[in-house]
């Protein structure tokens, strides 16, 4: 529902009974808003400092000239900033009526925004007087509705004295007959007029739409690097003689975090750090018998040391995981913890609440199946039976987590459970730490991952992973970026324990820089699985996943040789993050625009954004996403893209920019030859220099 005011026209005398009651459309139709998650049910996703792109449909009958703004507004209802709206460039702006603009909240909290479409009286005026007054058509007509129309704008409480007095002196000149009429139209048209009509459009019959939310959420809901270790291999050892292993412990991790954090990630994330099932546990390459040394799946989760609120005797106790949190919290890495929501059979549950699963006819508890694939080591949990106790035992169980400094929960599997569920419990727990942020491991159909968004999930994995051709990329990014980000954020993992795909097991460690490149790049999150910096690619036979996976049994790795060695992508890595954390335009997720190669296997797109104080930050990519060979072609920019001002260009009309990785700088322009050979470095990642 809209509804209209009426400014800069003398107040009339509302009537008791106006006809426009109750009417859908107000004095001028307002359609389409965006960011909208379904009509407004759910709240759109935003970041403090973030860009978000506001867009809406608005026309009006007959000629005269439309005005379209976007205000927002904070969390108590003030408004904190007012954008004029604009037809976008190109062919998404002719005749589509589509105006689009940016608004950027600065802190978190349940903000708003709406949409106002007005009559521009400047802007008509200035149309009809610009073709008149050429055509010798009502010249003293039209310079006299100017100098009225200023003379009026200038009394208007809201403006300065000193655009007052700008308008007034041009009201001056449009009224002196004594002028030729190109003086007195140029006083009307000058810079000076139409930067003081800018910044206080003359507006009449404004049309407001009602509030639509927005969610501001703090900046790691939306913004990080993540590192993936399994704490128990992080100083594990393994007896020669008897081949038997020691467990790491968090003691033990806790001396790989300074690496972590000297690579620049933010957030360390463990897998399950629970007693493990004996029942059922699983042995080395997922085979169903377990040697008495074998430590097992640690998604199998529950032994008679306890379940989700115990911790693996292995690992230690919960003072030496605080210490762990604590030193990670030092180096400033944030710890996130895997939330996996289901039992292996001896979990302490399967006793206690037998009703939390789902027993079958021949009195037996379903095991978890993804048909092919059997989990034997685990039951999935039940939410119909007892849908109050078992949701609130893990509202329990995740409170007791936060209490102990985790703000970030990786849930396991989230599209296995419903999802109202998930609405549910992130609200409560927002309700009370509005902080803790939960990212959703769901590799299924898109409106199972898109409904977790819109129930409350702050990140998301992604089809990244399986997305590798030019064509796939250009598809996803433009999807993820414009398409769904309103409730979706992706966060682009490079590899998980469970996916090794075959473009890292045969691409070479060309492959490795190429998806960490893209990764690091198109989303402000990313993602890495430990090896990944060594290359591990050899898969077990006839699987996407990892040979002697981690997942069941310990895996020790020598850091120390891999970078004595040189054989090691972890300087490439901690090049990307400081790339990431040197400009801000890579920690938007909405400002991504693909541009043109004649390649086609050379990805281009580029992100820009404007900062609070003015400076601008361009980032172009330029990725060879062929891992076995030298590729070269034309890149086409769409330079309204990029920001540029006449400042910024070379006496050639080209720009220059540099590369952030290999440091070299060329002019650039609207054509572009390039060249990158896998080999030696398959990506540009190029800073505009300003």
């Amino acid at each position: 529902m809209t509804t209209n005011t009426r400014t800069s026209a003398p107040a009339k005398q509302t009537p008791k009974v106006s006809i426009t009651e109750g009417l859908r459309f107000g004095r001028f139709p307002i359609t389409d808003v965006q960011p909208v998650v379904e009509g407004g049910k759910f709240p759109a996703k935003a970041l403090p400092g973030e860009g978000i792109v506001v867009s809406a449909r608005s026309f009006r009958e007959g000629h005269d000239q439309l005005g379209v703004s976007a205000v927002l507004l904070d969390p108590k209802g003030n408004e904190r900033q007012r954008t004029r709206l604009q037809p976008p460039s190109g062919d998404r702006g002719k005749g589509t009526d589509l105006w689009e603009g940016l608004l950027t909240p600065d802190s978190t909290g349940n903000w708003s925004f709406v949409i106002e479409a007005w009559h521009d009286r400047y802007g008509t005026w200035h149309h009809n007087a610009e073709v008149k007054v050429d055509a010798g058509i009502d010249v003293e007509l039209m310079l006299a509705e100017g100098a009225a129309l200023l003379s009026q704008a200038a009394e208007e409480p809201a403006r300065n004295e000193a655009d007052r007095q700008t308008l007034r002196s041009a009201a001056t000149i449009l009224s002196d007959g004594s002028l030729s009429s190109e003086d007195r139209l140029a006083a009307g048209f000058s810079r000076d007029v139409a930067a003081v009509v800018d910044r206080e459009p003359i507006r009449e019959l404004v049309t407001v739409s009602e509030p639509f939310p927005l969610l501001v959420e703090r900046d790691r809901a939306g913004r990080g690097s993540w590192y993936e270790f399994f704490p128990r291999s992080e100083g594990a050892v393994r007896d020669p003689g008897t081949g038997a292993w020691t467990s790491g412990n968090f003691r033990t991790a806790a001396n790989r975090l300074d690496a972590v954090a000297g690579m620049g990630f933010d957030v360390i994330y463990m897998p399950p750090i629970h007693p493990i099932g004996v029942q059922h546990r699983k042995g080395p390459n997922n085979t169903l018998i377990a040697g008495p040394n074998d430590p097992g799946s640690p998604w199998a989760i529950g032994a008679k040391e306890g379940g989700h609120d115990a911790i693996h005797p292995d690992l230690g106790t919960f003072e030496d995981f605080d210490a762990f949190v604590a030193r990670a919290n030092e180096l400033n890495l944030e710890v996130a913890l895997d939330l996996a929501l289901q039992a292996a059979p001896d979990h302490p549950w399967v006793t206690e609440h037998p009703e939390w699963f789902t027993t079958r006819v021949d009195g037996s508890i379903a095991y978890a199946e993804n048909p092919p694939k059997k989990y034997q080591d685990i039951y999935p949990l039940n939410f119909d039976n007892d849908p109050e106790g078992l949701s609130k035992e893990i509202l329990r169980i995740v409170r007791l987590w936060v209490s102990h400094g985790v703000k970030i929960f990786r849930v396991d599997n989230p599209h296995t459970k419903p999802v109202w569920f998930w609405e549910w419990l992130i609200a409560e727990v927002n309700k009370k730490d509005p902080d803790v942020v939960f990212l959703a491991e769901a590799f299924t159909g898109p409106a199972m991952m898109h409904a977790l968004g819109r129930a409350g999930f702050q990140q998301s994995y992604t089809y990244f992973t399986w997305r590798n051709t030019k064509k796939e990329l250009e598809e996803y990014f433009h999807h993820v970026s414009h398409e769904s980000a309103a409730f979706f954020r992706p966060n682009f993992f490079v590899n998980t324990p469970d996916i090794l795909t075959e473009y890292l097991q045969y691409g070479g460690p060309a492959a490795f820089k190429i998806r960490a490149a893209l990764a690091a790049t198109a989303s402000p999150l990313w993602g890495v699985y430990a090896g990944y910096e060594l290359y591990e690619h050899v898969a077990r036979p006839g699987a996407e996943e990892y040979i002697d996976n981690e997942k069941f049994e310990y895996k020790a790795r020598d850091w120390e040789a891999a970078n004595a060695s040189g054989r090691t992508l972890a300087p490439y890595l901690t090049r990307l993050n400081e790339i990431r954390r040197a400009h801000p335009a890579l920690g938007d997720l909405q400002n991504l625009t693909l541009h043109q190669c004649t390649d086609d296997a050379t990805v281009v797109y580029s992100k820009h954004k404007t900062l609070p104080d003015g400076t601008r930050d361009t980032i172009i990519v330029v990725v060879n996403v062929d891992p076995h060979s030298a590729r070269e072609g034309m890149v086409s920019l769409d330079l309204a893209a990029l920001g540029l001002d006449p400042a910024d260009l070379t006496h050639n009309g080209g720009f220059w920019v540099d590369d952030l990785i290999s440091g070299e700088s060329w002019e650039w322009g609207e054509y572009n030859y390039v060249r990158l050979d896998a080999h030696v470095e398959p990506a540009h990642i190029l800073s505009i220099r300003r």
